[in-house]
């Protein structure tokens, strides 16, 4: 069983980027986006300090941030990527369970991918994760490479947003009409 601590605080930076882009919609009254904590149950306390050092994952999450863009439900996860190849093992079934009922619903479900080596953003529709994951499931490659991603999805840097991914769903939403 995955512990707190064992997991470091490996994509933390990432968080911190969308959390505070986040906070630059929400002012800007652009989007209303929370992130989603997962629930842990402490095992090991510092007293003097009052903190974890310890803890165990109560149940599986099922995507780091939820909320509406414009009055659209929107969810998605946000994974970091120090290479062009993404292991679809950072991806799990029950998030693709809940993604796909969550888009069922009218909702719009996505990854942002930071490629950290690269310095950029993807945006990955949901649509498009699954022709990865359906390759998986019938033999295929158990990831897929950047080279195999669409071009107009990458996030621009320009938009004066950390990580502009309110671009990715604009775009999204044409390619749906």
């Amino acid at each position: 069983m995955a512990t707190w601590n064992s997991r470091g605080l490996r994509g933390s930076t990432l968080e911190d980027l969308v959390n505070r882009t986040n906070e630059q919609y929400a002012e800007k009254k652009l989007a209303l986006i929370q992130k989603i904590p997962t629930p842990i149950t402490p095992v090991r306390m510092d007293k003097e300090n009052r903190h974890i050092t310890l803890a165990y994952f109560e149940q599986k999450s099922t995507v780091d941030y939820i909320g509406a863009v414009q009055g659209i439900p929107v969810c998605f996860d946000a994974k970091e990527c120090c290479v062009d190849t993404f292991p679809l093992s950072n991806v799990h079934s029950h998030q693709v369970s809940f993604m796909e009922a969550f888009e069922q619903q009218g909702g719009i479900a996505f990854f942002l991918i930071f490629f950290s080596h690269a310095d950029r953003f993807y945006y990955l529709p949901f649509r498009d994760l699954m022709v990865f994951w359906k390759r998986m499931e019938n033999g295929g490659r158990k990831s897929f490479r950047r080279e195999e991603l669409k071009e107009e999805f990458y996030l621009p840097k320009q938009s004066g947003f950390l990580v502009p991914y309110l671009e990715g769903i604009q775009q999204d939403l044409k390619m749906r009409d």
